[in-house]
């Protein structure tokens, strides 16, 4: 059962640029959400990296397994651009869209999901290069959400512990305040500490947070995406995230233990290659390290 809003509800939500309705709490009595799995074919580190199967199986096969584990949405969708795509997905058993080839982001494969699926209230964009994405950390995300009405997005950060990671600016921080609502994403150490102490670093709660890009959207806020223009905030750091925030909407912030390992270079795939290996010899198991713990700090 979808929940249905009343007009005006609707109409404070599409306030672009204002508040995006994030005072108004909605009358959710219920709420319905779905998977869905961006797959784009092109990669300029690892080419056609989704169809890697050194393991037996694709990448976007584990992908879609690993989330399949989730108990909170209520199935996938893989939204591929192109047939090979189409027809891998189809070999074991995912459920599909084919969208526009020339889409730009994840986000946006998505919402052109989110358009033609009006029964459903949250989306939730597992990334389809995070083979070990954990179900507990799809759960989380989508909980989070549910929970709070007058959000629009979430999304999960995990301590880091590392100097060298903190100041790695492929590694996106993020800061939020007492009620889990992000203040600031950004490429940069922050919080900026004025005197470093290493004790920083294993401070709990913890200090520093490293973004993770799996997100939980409501349907209303993704179908505005095209018509949220791009933000000073976003161009300079080239964070979609900031778009979000620098229009005025609520995004949360949920707590894991560990960041996931996603495979965006050939390292990243013999690594991933190797740890199936040895959970297929039954020397560790699969995603122990990604198990889910929520923190309210």
């Amino acid at each position: 059962m979808s929940t249905t809003y009343p007009t005006a509800a609707i109409s404070d939500l599409t306030s672009i640029g204002t508040s995006f309705g994030s005072s108004y709490v909605f009358p959710h009595l219920h709420t319905t959400s779905r998977i869905v799995i961006p797959a784009r074919l092109a990669s300029t580190r690892l080419p056609e990296k989704l169809l890697l199967r050194e393991t037996g199986k694709s990448v976007l096969q584990h992908t879609f397994e690993a989330a399949s584990a989730a108990q909170r949405p209520a199935g996938i969708t893989i939204a591929v651009d192109c047939e090979r795509l189409l027809r891998e997905a189809h070999s074991f058993g995912g459920e599909c869209m084919m969208t526009d080839a020339n889409l730009q982001s994840g986000t946006d494969r998505v919402a052109a999901v989110a358009a033609q699926t009006p029964g459903v209230d949250i989306f939730v964009n597992v990334q389809g290069d995070e083979p070990e994405i954990s179900a507990e950390a799809i759960d989380l995300v989508t909980e989070l959400l549910e929970s709070r009405p007058g959000a629009q997005v979430a999304t999960l950060a995990a301590p880091i512990r590392q100097r060298e990671r903190l100041e790695d600016p492929a590694c996106v921080k993020v800061v939020r305040d007492s009620h889990q609502r992000a203040l600031y994403f950004s490429r940069c150490p922050i919080p900026h500490a004025r005197s470093w102490d290493s004790a920083l670093l294993e401070s709990n709660p913890p200090v520093f947070l490293q973004h993770i890009g799996l997100y939980a959207y409501r349907r209303d806020f993704l179908l505005q995406l095209p018509s949220l223009p791009a933000s000073p905030l976003e161009q300079i750091e080239k964070l979609e995230q900031l778009r979000f925030l620098q229009a005025g909407c609520e995004v949360l912030v949920g707590l894991i233990e560990h960041a996931p390992k996603g495979i965006d270079t050939p390292a990243d795939y013999r690594s991933f290659v190797q740890r199936q290996s040895l959970a297929r010899a039954g020397q560790i198991p699969i995603a122990r390290h990604l198990l889910a713990k929520t923190r309210q700090d």
